[in-house]
């Protein structure tokens, strides 16, 4: 096994150099938020989608087209907005009366990179319409479906503070995404940075293109590869299993949780590890990984009880509580 982990750490850090690389280049145009950067390729790595949140004016739409422009590959940004329709997002049927034929017009969805931006503006029919693209990878457009393109990947942007004219997404959708990042705010020395560089009238972001779709799909095969050992895997059980039957590991908020998460989690948290310890260079798991994305594919997952909302408790709260108190291998 050693041996086995030996070339697998050598095929790991030949792969992860490119994603230095590639986030350098993003780094170029985006002051600080290197929390938001990983996220988003470890997303890539992981063929997951995310969520962002957080207030407006903090990069999140930036970060998502630099990533865009850095990568080969088609990206496609949609507008959410309350009179969108499901046909302007997936496509319909055209009626051609030349021959009394139906012809498949396709929408935006087919690409490779998607920005649905302010995803809770649309109403839940719309949001409806990505659940078959996230998690089937197609699209059925009137009896005929249409795979999409590797990588496909849906990176959506949401207001957390503005509830007007909004629609709070269904958990059936937030669970599709792999991660649901919370945006803050930069420090004063980044922000000093942002000023210099885009207080202008006339701001230009060149971005070159680092990787291609094809290179994307070759990493994601050796972050597949990475080495996870028996010790790891049972402590993502413990985790998951924690939020499900909190008694059972000696943590005083069952009443805290309503609903646990599902082993939708176990795989996205055992996948998101897997790809933050390539971009980290190493061709094993460490508990490290665990701790560092946990919070991030676990806090859309974990529904929190009244109680827990009476008593200012967040899902965000009760994950932390639980990754403090289940026991480290």
């Amino acid at each position: 096994m050693n041996t086995d982990v030996k070339q697998i750490q050598e095929q790991v850090q030949s792969a992860s150099a490119k994603f230095s690389v590639l986030r350098q280049e993003i780094s170029n145009t985006i002051v600080g938020q290197s929390y938001m950067i990983d996220r988003l390729l470890i997303g890539l790595l992981s063929n997951g989608h995310i969520l962002l949140e957080g207030v407006p004016g903090l990069a999140k739409t930036l970060c998502v087209t630099t990533l865009a422009k850095a990568v080969k590959a088609d990206f496609k940004r949609i507008q959410f907005t309350p009179d969108l329709l499901p046909a302007d997002l997936i496509g319909t049927m055209i009626y051609d009366p030349k021959d009394g034929s139906f012809k498949t017009k396709k929408g935006p969805i087919f690409a490779n990179l998607i920005l649905a931006d302010e995803i809770n503006r649309a109403p839940a029919k719309v949001q409806s319409a990505l659940l078959e693209a996230m998690q089937e990878h197609q699209v059925t457009i009137g009896d005929q479906s249409f795979a999409l393109d590797e990588p496909f990947l849906v990176l959506a942007t949401q207001n957390p503070i503005e509830q007007e004219g909004t629609y709070p997404l269904p958990e059936a959708q937030v669970d599709r995404f792999m991660l649901k990042l919370r945006i803050t705010y930069p420090n004063k020395k980044e922000e000093k940075e942002i000023q210099k560089r885009m207080a202008s009238t006339n701001v230009k972001c060149e971005v070159n293109q680092i990787i291609t779709p094809a290179e994307i799909l070759e990493a994601r095969k050796i972050v597949d590869s990475i080495y996870i050992d028996e010790k790891v895997s049972d402590y993502i059980l413990d985790i998951i299993f924690a939020t499900r039957e909190p008694e059972a590991y000696k943590l005083p908020f069952k009443d805290y949780i309503q609903y646990g998460a599902s082993p939708r989690a176990t795989i996205a948290l055992t996948i998101a590890a897997k790809a933050h310890a390539f971009l980290e260079g190493r061709g094993f798991v460490t508990p490290q990984d665990v701790k560092s994305i946990g919070p991030d594919v676990l806090r859309h997952r974990v529904i929190v009880s009244y109680e827990a909302e009476a008593e200012g408790m967040t899902s965000d709260d009760l994950v932390q509580k639980i990754f403090d108190e289940v026991q480290v291998p």
